[in-house]
């Protein structure tokens, strides 16, 4: 089979694209609007893009149904600062139930039963339950080519300035996820877990 994406002429019912790349790790981005109010939301378009410094990304696009802009690009923009929070097997009902669309003001992590702490350099607070939690600083948002031109395609960047790392996830001086069991995005409704791993070293 082969098709073009934007003339979705793949002949099936859901373009599979999303289906193929894989698995999409999840950004459970944690952010404040100005007036102190929590936001948390999933994103799997969303990855390390760099190490020296490190530098996130996550890709908040499209509108709200009333067309506003989605709330954690319009916090991230305006506060500078933003937490990932790990998204594991263990609070994937909690992860899914922030996914649902609220309006602005509405504390996701209270409708999801999370507790939030706060950060240590950062103003959004972090997920209690999740062993880990990276704050950044707001680098840059860039906009992307949209097929819809009432509909940005915004990609932001952020440093990470902080990590936390929960300390039964460290053996022998190695971070084992395996024991976090971090889950990520597959096409459609479907997800997967980390629970193993296998080790294959590089050719000189």
């Amino acid at each position: 089979m082969f098709y073009e994406p934007r003339l979705q002429n793949s002949g099936l019912a859901i373009d599979p694209l999303k289906a193929l790349v894989v698995p999409r790790p999840i950004g459970w981005i944690s952010s404040v609007d100005l007036a102190g109010r929590v936001n948390l939301a999933p994103f799997s378009f969303f990855n390390m893009v760099a190490d020296s410094p490190p530098i996130v990304m996550f890709a908040p696009s499209g509108l709200k149904p009333d067309g506003s802009p989605k709330d954690s690009l319009r916090n991230v923009e305006a506060v500078g600062a933003f937490v990932v929070n790990l998204a594991t097997w263990d609070l994937r009902e909690q992860m899914n139930a922030t996914s649902a669309r609220q309006p602005a003001g509405v504390n996701e992590a209270e409708v999801a039963g999370l507790e939030m702490v706060p950060s240590t350099i950062v103003a959004p607070p972090r997920v209690k339950a999740s062993p880990v939690a990276l704050e950044c600083r707001y680098l840059q948002s860039v906009e992307l080519p949209s097929l819809d031109p009432g509909e940005p395609n915004t990609v932001l960047f952020g440093d990470v300035v902080g990590v936390h790392v929960a300390d039964h996830l460290i053996e022998n001086g190695r971070v084992d996820i395996t024991k976090a069991k971090p889950i990520a995005r597959m096409g459609y409704s479907l997800y997967t877990v980390v629970d193993q791993t296998f080790r294959m070293t590089r050719p000189d």
